[in-house]
């Protein structure tokens, strides 16, 4: 049974799947939550970023969360990630990122973290500026790659995308051509050295929304053939076939996060072929904010949306959609979601 871990404007819900309804828990209402992050061997153990009270750890599913973080020297968390390959016992490495831009290290399943201080010091670090605040910048996305021990990759919010070998210890800056402004990092066990990027990049410069490396992040290219809206937000890729994606887009910023202004697309492309836009069972594109999207390793096949109008479900690899029957406590109804994890 499936169970969605839905990042809103002031909640952390837990949504579970229970014959054909599904039931809600609120288990960290009153927080400007910001990101989630589940240990890919061990779905009980959840992280949940906040903007302003740090990082929650459950180890029951979410059924229950305990404040963590002891050596973090940020309270606004704004991504998190767990190691598939990098383990201490039971435990995968867990990663954090605040505004402002610094990364931690967590060898201890959240116990106790250490700052991972290289980050800050790449060329490029001085250039980092996000936009609505531009005095200052934050870690966006974090991605341990999945078979290779050690390797991970940083976007900040906005300024480049940072490889590290050696589990964060030193890191190489952004490569020529790469994103610059890495909304979701997507990689795959089945797609050795192959990253996806949805970026803002093409909200600037059309075509360079959607970006790929086939050689680990050295080299970048932009396949965007069909896309009309080129500020991209949400990635995901189908459990049992990396060269299927969906992904969420809008003409920029303002279309993708602000209610007042709001229109978004899905898009899915498979292979080389270019990209479609999705509509069966989807709602128009005007009045729905970017989508974040996500994708459970047991459902091949299966794709999951989160916006402002509703969670949906793909059966069949993007192609339709259903809305889910899911009943808001009142207090949520119209929340936005944030961020999105998919898990059995």
């Amino acid at each position: 049974m499936t169970k969605l871990y839905i990042i809103l404007e002031q909640a952390l819900a837990v949504v579970s799947q229970n014959g054909q309804s599904w039931k809600v828990e609120i288990p960290l209402a009153g927080n400007v939550t910001q990101c989630i992050a589940v240990d890919p061997l061990r779905s009980e153990s959840i992280y949940c970023g906040t903007f302003g009270h740090g990082l929650w750890r459950s180890r029951n599913g979410g059924r229950t969360f305990e404040q963590v973080g002891a050596g973090i020297t940020h309270k606004q968390i704004t991504a998190v990630a767990v190691s598939a390959k990098e383990r201490v016992g039971d435990n995968g490495i867990v990663y954090a990122g605040t505004e402002p831009s610094a990364l931690f290290r967590s060898e201890d399943g959240g116990d106790s973290w250490r700052e991972l201080e290289t980050l800050r010091q790449v060329p490029s670090a001085p250039t980092w500026s996000f936009p609505p605040r531009p005095s200052t910048s934050h870690v966006r996305w974090i991605t341990p790659d999945p078979l290779v021990e050690g390797r991970l990759f940083t976007a900040i919010e906005a300024g480049a995308l940072l490889r590290s070998l050696d589990g964060g210890e030193h890191w190489e800056d952004r490569k020529p051509g790469g994103p610059l402004d890495t909304h979701t990092l997507v990689m795959h066990p089945l797609a050795p050295d192959r990253l996806y990027s949805a970026a803002g990049d093409g909200f600037l410069h059309a075509g360079n929304g959607f970006m790929q490396s086939d050689d680990g992040g050295l080299t970048w290219y932009q396949p965007d053939e069909g896309l009309q809206h080129h500020y991209l937000w949400g990635a995901a890729a189908d459990p049992a076939n990396p060269s299927t994606i969906v992904i969420s887009a809008a003409p920029g910023p303002q279309q993708a996060h602000n209610p007042a202004t709001a229109l978004s697309a899905l898009y899915r492309r498979e292979g080389t072929d270019p990209w479609q836009l999705l509509h069966d069972g989807l709602p128009t594109q005007r009045g729905m904010l970017a989508s974040a999207i996500a994708v459970n390793s047991a459902e091949a096949g299966v794709f999951y949306a989160a916006n402002n109008r509703g969670i949906f479900r793909s059966p069949d690899t993007g192609h339709t959609w259903e809305q889910l029957p899911i009943r808001w406590p009142d207090s949520l109804l119209g929340d936005r979601p944030h961020a999105l994890a998919a898990v059995s």
